[in-house]
C-alpha cells in the first residue's frame, strides 16, 4: 500500500477494526517495532529508522533531536482483511501520561521490553498500570538476538514486574550461539527466520526438542489453573487437542488473567509476522472495549484520547470511535451538553494528517475543529452526550521552572500558546505564585520541560527565558516592641496628619496575622481604624528582611488626630511608619517552607534514597511498603523547599528513571546562618 494510501475498514465493520497500543520501557525498541509492523504489512514501502530518522515515528523535530519518543506516533494498517491502529506510547515515564489516556479506548496493548532484568522496575510501572485498568497485554521480547541469558532463567527474573502469570508462548532455536528461529509451543510447529520474508515451518531440531517439551508442559499448566477440563486432561496424561490450547490461550488473555509472551527482533523483522496473527485472532474486538467502558449501549461515542494543534489544519482530536459513526459535519456533544461541528476526519500516521470518510466503531481517526473538546472526554452524535469514560488521574507535578518572556509583546501571544501547548499536553500545567509573583510551567521532569518550551517556540513562535523557581520565602519576628508613627505633612489648604501608637508582639508559629485596638477616649476616631490596620497590612508584604511578614499581632493602644487634617489616608501612612520603625527592633527572623514528601522507589533503591533526602536537609519520618507494589518503597519525609528544584532528577537516576515522589506545604521553619546570607544576599539585587 502506498505511504499515502488510507486504509480500508475490514469486511465485517467495527469487528475487524482494532486499536493497539505498543508500550513498554526507553528504549526497549517500541517505535521501531511500529515501523517493522507498517513494512510488512505494506502500509509503507520501505522500512525506515530511528536512528537515521527517517521512521514514520517519531518524526518532530523535539523527537528527533533528542533520540526518543516525546509524544504519541499513530498509524493505521491492513493485516489480513482486519484494519489495526498502532498506537506507539513514549517510554520514558516523563511522557507516559499520553500513553496512559490513550490506553483507555485500547482494546489490547503490546508491552516491548528487552530480555533484561534490570528493566523490571520500569516494566512494572507499565504493566501494573495495564493490570489496575483491565486491559489485555502480551509481552513481546525484543532485541531476543541480543540476550544471552536463557528464556528458562529469564522469565522468573522479570515475573515479579507482573501481577499476572508470564506464560512464555515461544521459545528461541539458537545456532552458534545465533538466534535463528523458534518453537510456538501452543502448534509445536519450529520456524526459522528469513531476511525481509515470513519465516518458514522447518523440522523441530532434535538439540531442542526436551526444552520444547519441558516449556509447553509448563505453559499448559499454567492455562490449567484457570481450565479444570485441561487440568484434567494433564493430571491424566491425555493429549490436549491444540484447538483447545489456542481457545483457552485467547479466553484467559481476554478475561486479563494472564499475560502471554512472544519473542522476536523489530530491527530484524523477526517474529513480527507471529505478534500480528496473535492480535488478530486474540485481542478483543471494539465491542468488548465498549464494555470495559460502559459505552456499549451508547448510540454513538468516541473517546478523544489526543489534541494536536496543527500548523495548517487547525486543532485536530484524536478519537477511537466506540459505537455509531462520526463524519464530516457532524455534530458532537461533549461533557458539557456544548455542540460542536467537526470540520474534517483524518487518518494520522506519524504527524501527517490524511483526510478520509466517515468511521465506524473501531476505528480511530481524527476530528477537526472540535474546539471544546479536551483530551479524556467522551463525545456523541445524539443530543446528550453519552457517559464519560474513565480515564487516568492526573499526575502531579515532579518539576517547575519560571518563565520569563524576552521580548514583552510577547505577553499575549504567550498567553495563547500556553493554553494550545496545556491542550496538547494536559500533564503540563501553569501556575502563577501568589507570593513571588513568578509564571510557572509545571510538568513530569527536566526533559518534559525542556521539550515543551521548544515546542513552545517552534510551534506557537514564542520565546521565553528559563528561570529558576523562587523559593517563597518568608520572615517573622521574635520579640514585640511598642512603636509611635506619625504622619504630618502641610502644603497649602488641607494638611495631613495621623498619629497612632502600635504594639507589635510575636504569634506562635502557623497563627497568622492577627490585629486589635484598645483606643478609649476616642483619641483615634473609629472611622479611622480600619485604615490603621491597612496600614499595618501594607508593611508587612514586604517586612525588614524583603520577605511577607506572618505570625505578627499588631495592637493600637493609643494615638491623637487633627480635626481637619486626619484622614484615611494619613492614618494608613502613619501605620505604615510606625511598622517601619518597630518591625527591626523585633529581631526579624527568615522562615523559609518546608514541604511533606512522600517518595515512592524500589526497595534496592531505599537505602540511596535516604541518602539523597540527608542531602538536601530532609527529615526521614519514615518508610513502608507501598500497597499493591511488590518490590517497593514509600518514603515520608519533611524537605525545605528550596531543596526540591531538582529532587525528582537525583530520584530518578539513583532508581533507573522510575522513582517519583509528590510533596505538599507543611510548615514554615526557621532559617538562620549561613544559608540565611545567602537568601538574603540573593534577594537584595532582586528586589532593587
Amino acid at each position: 500500500m502506498a505511504q499515502s494510501e488510507v486504509p480500508k475498514a475490514g469486511a465485517n465493520g467495527s469487528a475487524r477494526s482494532r486499536c493497539i497500543a505498543l508500550v513498554g520501557p526507553y528504549l526497549s525498541g517500541k517505535t521501531t517495532l511500529l515501523e517493522s509492523i507498517l513494512a510488512r504489512t505494506g502500509a509503507i514501502l520501505r522500512q525506515g529508522s530511528v536512528s537515521d530518522r527517517t521512521s514514520v515515528g517519531d518524526a518532530s523535530p523535539e523527537a528527533r533531536d533528542h533520540g526518543m519518543s516525546v509524544s504519541l506516533n499513530v498509524a493505521d494498517t491492513d493485516f489480513l482483511g482486519d484494519n489495526f491502529t498502532f498506537i506507539d506510547c513514549p517510554g520514558s515515564i516523563e511522557f507516559q501520561h499520553e500513553g496512559a489516556v490513550a490506553l483507555t479506548a485500547c482494546d489490547a496493548a503490546v508491552v516491548v521490553c528487552e530480555a533484561d532484568a534490570r528493566r523490571v522496575p520500569s516494566l512494572q510501572i507499565i504493566l501494573k498500570q495495564l493490570e489496575d485498568r483491565r486491559i489485555p497485554h502480551f509481552l513481546f521480547l525484543n532485541k531476543i538476538d541480543e540476550s544471552g541469558l536463557p528464556l528458562r532463567e529469564l522469565i522468573p527474573l522479570l515475573q515479579p514486574a507482573s501481577a499476572r502469570p508470564l506464560v512464555l508462548r515461544q521459545i528461541p532455536i539458537r545456532e552458534n550461539g545465533a538466534v535463528t528461529g523458534f518453537v510456538d509451543l501452543a502448534s509445536e510447529r519450529a520456524f526459522v527466520y528469513r531476511t525481509n520474508a515470513p519465516s518458514e515451518i522447518v523440522e523441530l531440531p532434535s538439540s531442542i526438542s526436551e526444552r520444547e517439551k519441558e516449556a509447553r508442559f509448563h505453559m499448559l499448566e499454567q492455562l490449567a489453573d484457570y481450565d479444570d477440563v485441561l487440568m484434567e486432561q494433564l493430571l491424566s496424561d491425555l493429549p490436549t487437542p491444540r484447538d483447545k490450547i489456542f481457545d483457552d490461550l485467547t479466553q484467559e488473555f481476554r478475561d486479563g488473567l494472564i499475560c502471554p509472551v512472544l519473542i522476536g527482533s523489530a530491527r530484524e523483522n523477526h517474529g513480527v509476522f507471529r505478534l500480528l496473527k496473535a492480535l488478530r485472532h486474540e485481542a478483543p474486538t471494539v465491542e468488548t472495549t465498549a464494555r470495559r467502558l460502559k459505552l456499549e449501549n451508547a448510540k454513538s461515542a468516541a473517546y478523544v484520547t489526543k489534541t494536536l494543534h496543527t500548523a495548517h489544519g487547525g486543532k485536530l482530536s484524536l478519537v477511537r470511535v466506540l459505537t455509531g459513526e462520526f463524519g464530516d459535519g457532524t455534530t458532537v456533544t461533549g461533557p458539557d451538553g456544548r455542540d460542536e461541528r467537526a470540520a474534517g476526519v483524518f487518518a494520522l500516521r506519524g504527524e501527517e494528517p490524511i483526510k478520509r470518510g466517515p468511521a465506524s466503531a473501531g476505528e480511530t481517526v481524527a476530528l477537526g475543529r472540535l474546539e471544546g473538546i479536551k483530551t479524556g472526554d467522551t463525545i456523541s452524535a445524539e443530543k446528550g452526550g453519552a457517559i464519560q469514560a474513565k480515564g487516568p488521574a492526573a499526575l502531579p507535578p515532579v518539576f517547575a521552572i519560571g518563565l520569563g518572556l524576552k521580548d514583552r509583546k510577547d505577553e499575549v501571544k504567550l498567553t495563547t500558546a500556553l493554553a494550545k501547548l496545556l491542550e496538547d499536553d494536559p500533564s503540563l500545567s501553569i501556575e502563577t505564585n501568589s507570593d513571588t509573583h513568578q509564571l510557572l510551567l509545571l510538568g513530569q521532569g527536566e526533559m518534559h520541560l525542556r521539550v515543551s518550551l521548544e515546542r513552545l517556540q517552534r510551534k506557537y513562535g514564542v520565546a521565553v527565558e528559563r528561570q529558576p523557581r523562587l523559593v517563597p520565602y518568608k520572615e517573622t519576628i521574635r520579640e514585640a516592641t511598642q512603636v509611635r508613627g506619625r504622619h504630618k505633612k502641610q502644603s497649602g489648604g488641607h494638611g495631613q496628619f495621623g498619629d497612632v501608637v502600635l504594639e507589635i508582639k510575636p504569634q506562635p508559629r502557623g497563627a497568622g496575622f492577627a490585629f486589635s485596638e484598645k483606643i478609649t477616649g476616642g483619641v483615634v476616631p473609629r472611622q479611622f481604624i480600619p485604615s490603621v490596620e491597612t496600614g499595618v497590612k501594607d508593611f508587612l508584604q514586604h517586612g525588614p528582611l524583603g520577605f511577607p511578614v506572618v505570625d505578627v499581632s499588631v495592637t493600637l493602644l493609643d494615638g491623637s488626630y487633627h480635626t481637619v487634617d486626619s484622614s484615611d489616608m494619613a492614618f494608613r501612612q502613619a501605620a505604615r511608619i510606625g511598622m517601619s520603625d518597630g518591625l527591626p527592633k523585633c529581631s526579624p527572623v527568615l522562615l523559609e517552607p518546608v514541604m511533606a514528601v512522600e517518595i515512592a522507589v524500589p526497595s534496592e533503591a531505599t537505602a540511596r534514597v535516604n541518602a539523597i533526602i540527608a542531602q538536601r536537609r530532609g527529615q526521614i519520618l519514615g518508610f513502608d511498603s507501598r500497597e499493591g507494589w511488590n518490590g517497593w518503597d514509600v518514603v515520608q519525609a519533611q524537605m525545605p523547599a528550596s531543596e526540591m528544584e531538582s529532587l525528582i532528577v537525583d530520584l530518578r537516576s539513583a532508581t533507573s528513571g522510575v522513582g517519583t515522589y509528590t510533596a505538599q506545604f507543611d510548615h514554615l521553619a526557621e532559617l538562620s546562618g549561613r544559608l540565611a546570607d545567602q537568601v538574603l544576599s540573593a534577594h537584595r539585587p532582586a528586589a532593587e
